[in-house]
């Protein structure tokens, strides 16, 4: 039986990742700073920060299979806290390949990075040859993370590298747009907040992926990509923040009033981040197959449940 780890494995991914992995015959362990359980594995209080707490999970588990989830991945979050974001994604991903050389094992290992590499690209769809010019803590964690990963790589480890694009869906918290919105939505259904949907800039353009696609990107990655190259995980088409709250209002049937609030509006936005998939296709056969309708239609559902 294949054995696998994940990092942040209590966050929106992880547990996703778990039940995909067990059912293609993975047994798993985990690791989350938070410790909570998931379905599925067996799961440690561990924060990537922490070499030593690292090491000790990475020599007990002796994994074949490892997918580092664990980041802090709020851009926004990033610009008013920049060095506990360098100290996540760098300096954590330093320390679980620095315990993987340790434990003397050659696993296959994938590092989650993130499109905002690109910044504010110059092409679109966007491949994963365009110059990587991040524009703030966030996107710039993110390229020195891949920095380090490529260095594991030149000393020999099997290291491949996802460019994530925006992924949702059931179980996502609410300081993400389309599960923030989906939530107002659930909330106005309930009575709980007034007909109104309080919104930022409606303009952007993101390219979304439902989040079951995702993991079944990074399983074949690991099975089937090439070490030391970087993949865009992405849908390939870029839909703007107004369309995709217009599709949750037409699913909900809601008549309410949108506001939009300076608040949550920040002029530090990348506008659009569209990618092109096409390398990933090529390498391993993969395509996202849930229709995004699909996806928003399950996140609302999950909030009008969770909702009291």
């Amino acid at each position: 039986m294949r054995r696998a780890l994940i990092t942040g494995v209590s966050g929106f991914v992880g547990p996703y990742l778990v039940k995909h992995l067990v059912n293609n015959g993975f047994e798993v362990f985990g690791v989350d700073r938070s410790g909570k359980k998931v379905e599925g594995c067996a799961v440690e209080r561990c924060d990537v920060t922490d070499y030593d707490a690292v090491a000790a999970v990475v020599k007990q588990a002796q994994p074949s299979f490892i997918f580092h989830l664990a980041g802090q991945s709020s851009v926004a979050r990033s610009w008013k806290e920049p060095g506990l974001t360098r100290k996540i994604n760098v300096g954590g991903t330093r320390n679980l390949l620095d315990a993987v050389a340790a434990a003397g094992i050659s696993p296959e290992v994938l590092i989650v990075s993130s499109a905002e590499v690109y910044g504010i690209a110059k092409k679109f769809p966007t491949a994963e040859n365009h110059p990587l010019q991040p524009v703030g803590p966030y996107g710039e964690s993110r390229v020195e993370q891949e920095k380090v990963a490529l260095g594991y790589f030149r000393k020999g480890m099997r290291v491949i590298i996802t460019r994530s694009f925006n992924h949702t869906g059931p179980g996502q918290p609410s300081e993400f747009v389309c599960s923030d919105f989906a939530k107002q939505i659930a909330d106005i259904e309930k009575g709980k907040q007034q007909p109104v949907v309080r919104v930022g800039d409606l303009k952007i353009k993101r390219d979304f992926t439902d989040v079951r696609d995702v993991v079944n990107a990074y399983l074949l990655l690991l099975e089937k990509g090439r070490a030391g190259e970087a993949y865009n995980v992405c849908s390939g088409r870029a839909l703007a923040i107004g369309e995709i709250l217009d599709k949750l209002v037409k699913i909900s049937r809601l008549d309410a009033r949108v506001v939009h609030e300076k608040s949550r509006i920040s002029e530090t936005v990348v506008p659009v981040l569209h990618g092109d998939n096409s390398k990933i296709g090529a390498a391993t056969g993969w395509k996202p197959v849930i229709d995004f309708d699909d996806t928003l239609s399950a996140l609302l559902d999950y909030w009008r449940k969770s909702i009291a």
